[in-house]
């Protein structure tokens, strides 16, 4: 009874402490813009994106944001957000790392 106790608070202290923290830790973008009507499409996005030389594995809209999983030119796995009217780089952030924050 003791140890089931004891289990069930380590449990609940180890789920607020933070382990969660590296998916939290890219800042999970949040974009104000607009209906939908008004943003350029996604594969407008990804064909940018691989002019610059980025490999492009998967897209969706998250936060009202472009979320893009894929390579960056200099070979980086990344996971990107980007603005979904104007295409602006938002974040880039690698396995809970920011590597690129708009300012």
């Amino acid at each position: 009874m003791k140890n089931s106790l004891l289990s069930a608070a380590a449990a609940a202290i180890l789920a607020t402490a933070g382990w969660s923290t590296p998916a939290l830790a890219t800042g999970k973008m949040s974009c104000e813009a607009g209906p939908q009507s008004g943003w350029k499409t996604r594969a407008d996005l990804e064909a940018s994106l691989i002019k610059q030389g980025w490999t492009i594995k998967k897209s969706k809209v998250d936060g009202g944001c472009y979320e893009v999983y894929g390579t960056t030119p200099e070979g980086v796995r990344v996971e990107a957000y980007f603005h979904p009217v104007s295409l602006e780089k938002l974040l880039v952030s690698r396995r809970g790392e920011i590597l690129f924050r708009k300012k």
